[in-house]
């Protein structure tokens, strides 16, 4: 079964704000149907859209079930732990974190650590002797995507080892066998993308929130534990390599091994900086050594996006560095393991003026002047939105000024051609507009003022309707009130008020019936005349009808009284 990308979007979840957007430093967001979905051929799992989607649609791959089965593969299984876990879990010691790990099943238990000192040794060793270029760290795997997919000119100026994670894996294979499992644990979601990629040395990796989840369920609380005396760490304490997660501690931790103070090292933290640094660098135009430590989280890894607890950055920094422990080394080897960094942007479609045009008219956008850049629906420019409405990556919904535009002229619209007369008023009951029906029902006097405000703006409403109590009782209530044939002001009015914005906005339905009652009265004026004619007809034939009945029944007996006779 295909895997799920390490971050999705659970799209029943999604509310359509587009914040995402706005935050995902690669635009790596396709929107269809009114939902925000993740695209993964340029998504790098930074996870800035797991930590600020405010509806929780955005997710990171749940891995816990995965990690349980692994651990009842036949062979060694053998967790990393990254550094960062001071930072989110200060109350624990070192010791209650294996003696925790090792319960839930894990037979050994390493620092991550161990694998960066490795790689800084390594790298010490390559770059020390002035290797001209720019040489960018493999540390972070969202930076390498970042490279891989969006800056694909750079691929070959990402270093060829792998990351310390990798590397570590590398130490734990070669020292209790190839088939060993070797879970990470972490706080990085971009971590699952190199699992994914490379299961040979990293079977699986884990959240340090996936970690917590695990432990609750199985009720263990690793600050209430007591060490054993096997609960020791495997291979060995890692020393200066604690220091990874910060920005900056990787070429801290080079310097130790060698890495001259002579040669130019820079690190940067945060994926629009990053990215904002590099696309337009020309790799070939460094003649002297330059390295760049890279992280895609900003301060570091100790801000990772998959942790429970939250630290502050300058608290998260202080936890990891007390643990450092930092003393003289010099040049070794380091163990190198071998990696190629093979670019992975898909082709990129170029759109001609034409073209952006007519898609910024999808959005009324039909010149200049019309190009607002406000970055609402998640774009720096109504030009961005265009090219992403022209790759099927957007829809016209998300401009906000273009939506708003059509929902006022249609409502505009609807309020100019009412039949009916409609007045919109606030809590001082002062209008905010009325429409010209509105006006036509009280004559020229409301005319005037509407002449000299226009949509009567500002008017006290019961100037000229007076049932202020209807309409403050609508406003405290939040409830509608229809009154029908109210007298008012010598006219009969049907009042239909609704709630716009509950306890401060309300609106009024105003129909004249005054002239619809005349007519009926005319005509049951009317009706009753004709009953009335009609009933004197009646009566008129009756009589005659009884008239003629006196006449016949006189002949009659004459007739039977004469045949009587005979």
């Amino acid at each position: 079964m295909e895997r799920l990308f390490p971050v999705y979007t659970q799209e029943t979840e999604c509310h359509d704000c587009y914040k995402c957007v706005r935050q995902c430093p690669v635009k790596a967001i396709r929107v269809e149907n009114e939902r925000a979905k993740v695209a993964p051929e340029r998504c790098v799992a930074c996870g800035r859209c797991v930590v600020i989607c405010p509806s929780g649609a955005k997710r990171v791959r749940d891995d816990l079930g995965r990690a349980k089965r692994l651990l009842l593969r036949p062979g060694a299984v053998c967790a990393s732990v990254a550094p960062s876990w001071a930072a989110t879990h200060p109350e624990w010691s070192q010791g209650q974190l294996i003696a925790a790990l090792r319960r839930l099943g894990f037979e050994y238990v390493s620092e991550t650590a161990l694998g960066a000192q490795e790689l800084s040794a390594a790298l010490a060793n390559e770059l020390g002797g002035g290797k001209p270029g720019l040489h960018i760290s493999s540390a972070c795997p969202a930076v390498v995507d970042l490279i891989r997919k969006h800056i694909p000119g750079l691929a070959g100026a990402i270093t060829a080892a792998a990351s310390p994670a990798l590397t570590h894996c590398r130490l734990l294979k070669e020292k209790y066998g190839e088939d060993a499992t070797v879970l990470f644990i972490g706080p990085c979601a971009a971590k699952k993308t190199e699992a994914d990629e490379n299961p040979s040395l990293m079977s699986l990796a884990l959240t340090f929130a996936e970690l917590d989840r695990w432990l609750a369920e199985r009720n263990i609380n690793p600050a209430l534990l007591s060490p054993r005396e096997d609960d020791v760490l495997a291979l060995a304490e890692a020393a200066e390599g604690v220091l990874y997660p910060l920005e900056g501690g990787m070429i801290e931790t080079m310097r130790h091994y060698g890495f001259p103070d002579s040669l130019q090292a820079r690190s940067m933290s945060g994926l629009r900086r990053l990215k904002i640094s590099l696309e337009h660098i020309d790799p070939g135009a460094f003649g002297q050594t330059l390295f760049l430590e890279g992280l895609a989280c900003d301060g570091g890894c100790v801000n990772g996006p998959c942790s429970t607890v939250k630290p502050s950055p300058l608290e998260g920094s202080m936890a990891v560095r007390s643990r450092a422990r930092l003393g003289p080394r010099g040049p070794r080897p380091g163990l190198w393991v071998e990696r190629s960094y093979i670019p992975r942007a898909g082709p990129r479609a170029k759109w001609s003026e034409k073209d952006i045009l007519g898609a910024l008219a999808r959005v009324g956008k039909h010149k200049p002047e019309d190009e607002l850049n406000c970055g609402g629906c998640g774009y720096d420019t109504c030009r961005g939105l265009a090219q992403a409405l022209l790759a099927g990556d957007a829809e016209t919904s998300m401009c906000a000024s273009y939506m708003r535009g059509i929902a006022q002229r249609t409502a505009n619209a609807l309020f100019r051609c009412m039949p009916s007369g409609v007045v919109i008023v606030g809590t001082d009951l002062r209008i905010v507009e009325a429409n010209a029906a509105f006006v036509g029902i009280f004559g020229d006097e409301c005319a005037k003022l509407m002449a000299d405000r226009p949509g009567l703006a500002g008017v006290q409403v019961e100037d000229i309707l007076p049932c202020g109590n209807l309409l403050r009782a609508a406003l405290r209530s939040g409830k509608d009130i229809r009154r029908e044939r109210l007298k008012m002001r010598g006219l009969l009015l049907d009042l239909v008020i609704f709630v716009i914005e509950e306890y401060k906005t309300v609106g009024a339905i105003v129909a004249d019936v005054t002239k619809n009652e005349l007519r009926r009265d005319q005509i049951a004026r009317r009706a009753r005349e004709v009953i009335a004619r009609n009933i004197s007809t009646v009566q008129e034939i009756a009589s005659r009808l009884g008239e003629h009945m006196a006449d016949t029944e006189i002949l009659l007996n004459s007739i039977a009284e004469g045949y009587g006779d005979a």
